[in-house]
């Protein structure tokens, strides 16, 4: 009978432990749970401030683009016209993202709705790219047929290269922007999918 005893007592030490164990585990999901949450709202804080900034500058080309253009340049008015089209529809399609995660409460939704609504941001983002490179490009074409027309077929020097370099530079800060984008994305993504695995 002691023994008999002893087992049982070892027994429920050992359901104890294990009861115990699980209860660990189980806040420590919580806590892992909550801090990949406020990581990726940190994430999505950031895309979502970026997004804004740009959305702003858009609307303020427009303006911008009439004074440099047509007041400096003598370029024309549908040149403006075109330019401030393009910036509009940039900073349109830009807040269309943003509203996809700029919600208070998507980190409260399922990991399942969130890595959803990432994933559709991301590949818009992406997509992007294709309407915006060669639509960029046809811009740059016309702005050099515009300093050609304004100076009688002459290219002038200072507004072609002016034009040149503001192209790349403008190129290279925005590719840099997009990958970053992507890249912080992708980071949302990886960490819902490390949670589901563990879950």
């Amino acid at each position: 009978m002691p023994i008999m005893n002893n087992i049982d007592l070892e027994l429920d030490s050992m359901r104890q432990q294990l009861s115990t164990l699980k209860n660990k585990l189980n806040e420590q999901e919580i806590v892992n749970d909550r801090l990949v949450r406020r990581s990726m709202r940190n994430e999505v804080s950031s895309i979502t401030r970026r997004y804004y900034i740009l959305t702003v500058l858009s609307v303020l080309m427009v303006p911008y683009s009439y004074w440099s253009f047509v007041m400096l340049c003598d370029f024309s008015i549908a040149f403006w016209i075109g330019t401030s089209v393009f910036m509009l529809i940039c900073g349109g399609a830009t807040i269309y993202n943003a509203l996809k995660i700029n919600d208070p409460g998507l980190m409260s939704h399922s990991l399942v709705e969130v890595h959803r609504r990432v994933a559709s941001a991301k590949k818009f983002d992406a997509d992007w790219l294709l309407f915006g490179i060669p639509t960029v490009l046809l811009w740059l074409g016309w702005f050099f047929y515009e300093v050609y027309r304004q100076n009688d077929g002459v290219l002038v020097e200072g507004l072609f290269w002016g034009g040149s370099i503001g192209a790349v530079l403008g190129a290279c800060i925005g590719l840099r922007i997009h990958f970053k984008t992507q890249r912080q994305y992708q980071e949302i993504m990886d960490q819902i999918e490390d949670l589901t695995v563990e879950a």
